[in-house]
């Protein structure tokens, strides 16, 4: 994973215009921490999750317009001129081949976010608001997941805004052995929320807190006295982590692709989430499998909503927890509620049951397997070679919705010892 990150960030994100004073810098490694700051080891999804989960083919078709690569300079200018944006969107060369990644390297993983997105962005808008943050900073959970809310980092940074663990403890989030609310996107939002407006408070700077994101407080207070104490982001560029050099302009390739998409010839995935959904506060036990058995909500479904239950398990007797389903299903669950949580409830609930693993959110029990993919096969097919969930699969290799895997690719699989 290590060297598929550092092919992708120096093939196609980073250049060579500070490559002098780059040189001057060496390898010092960034050790300097703060105590509420991310680790300082980079740890973003912001390459590996596209080389991972997309083909590397390019997807235009050079009749239907003109690829970005043979855009004028003055086109992106004037494209990123028009968006209304607290956050600085300047161009340069850096820039240029950020808003190639989106527009015509990954075309189908950006067609996918933009479906995604239809879901996910009205809900961070929301909590963004809430805080007085710029709205634009929704597209940081882009550059970090995709918008993927089970995604784990090969250094366990999780869910759709990729929290540390202890980062994550620190501003409220509840990891138990039933939830982690790293992948809930709505409190996953509240805490990058209070993360940014912390960071802001300290640098004053929306570009700042974007990179202080990356590679934390430390790391960013650190490239301001190398670069002289100045404060702006290309002035500190050539001092910052290597990753975190190409974080913003990443942030200002993917704000241009969702606004500019149409102008190149994408267009929105199928509709990935539903469209209507409904919340419910649950105050008991309560198992995926009642409600899928009860009233024939797809369990992968309710899954998919609720993303954060580690063992499709809502603890709900501990303290309220929210439950998502589509709204087609909000009558049903309402009118046999008590069916629902009557349902096999001495089998689902006992200690034996309740100590099991489920392992939908899991990627480190049991031994593990790498598997080689082979020309034709397909996750399903791999799950059940191994007997093992088709959702723990995707879970473990960060595989997204559309279940792209290609011949070569290794997988990491974890099977009871």
């Amino acid at each position: 994973m290590k060297k598929i990150l550092i092919i992708f960030i120096a093939n196609v994100v980073c250049f060579n215009l500070w490559s002098q004073q780059r040189d001057a810098l060496g390898n010092e490694s960034a050790t300097e921490e703060s105590n509420f700051e991310y680790s300082n080891t980079i740890d973003s999804l912001l390459s590996a999750f596209y080389q991972q989960n997309v083909d590397t083919t390019d997807y235009f078709n050079e009749n239907d317009y003109l690829p970005a690569a043979e855009l004028h300079d003055s086109v992106y200018i004037n494209r990123l001129s028009k968006i209304a944006s607290v956050v600085h969107l300047p161009y340069n060369d850096i820039v240029r081949r950020s808003i190639i990644v989106y527009t015509q390297k990954y075309r189908a993983k950006t067609e996918e976010i933009l479906s995604l997105g239809d879901y996910y962005f009205p809900i961070f808008e929301e909590i963004l608001y809430s805080y007085d943050l710029p709205l634009e900073l929704k597209i940081m959970a882009v550059i970090e997941s995709a918008l993927n809310p089970v995604a784990v980092s090969r250094m366990k940074a999780t869910g759709a805004w990729q929290f540390m663990f202890r980062t994550a403890k620190y501003y409220g989030l509840n990891i138990t052995s039933f939830v982690d609310e790293r992948c809930d996107p709505v409190a996953a939002c509240h805490a990058a929320a209070k993360y940014m407006s912390t960071m802001y408070k300290i640098f004053g700077d929306w570009t700042l807190v974007i990179a202080s994101y990356n590679c934390g407080e430390g790391n960013v207070k650190k490239a301001i006295r190398r670069a002289g104490g100045k404060t702006d982001f290309w002035s500190i560029y050539p001092y910052l982590p290597r990753e975190t050099r190409s974080y913003v302009p990443m942030f200002i390739g993917a704000t241009y692709a969702m606004t500019y998409y149409k102008e190149h010839g994408l267009k929105k995935a199928p509709p990935i989430m539903p469209v209507a959904i409904d919340t419910f506060m649950i105050t008991k036990m309560l198992h995926f499998e009642q409600i899928s058995k009860v009233i024939g909500t797809p369990i992968e479904v309710i899954r998919q909503l609720n993303p954060q239950y580690r063992r499709d398990i809502i603890p709900g007797k501990e303290k309220p927890y929210t439950l998502i389903l589509p709204a087609a299903y909000t009558n049903p669950f309402i009118d046999n509620e008590s069916q629902i949580y009557a349902y096999r409830d001495s089998l689902y609930f006992t200690p034996q049951t309740l100590a099991t693993p489920v392992n939908y959110s899991t990627s480190s029990d049991g031994k593990q397997i790498i598997h080689i993919v082979k020309k034709g096969e397909t996750v399903g097919g791999i799950a059940q070679k191994y007997k093992v969930r088709a959702n723990d699969l995707k879970y473990w290799n960060n595989i997204g919705r559309n279940n792209l895997i290609r011949a070569g690719q290794k997988l990491v699989i974890y099977r009871k010892s």
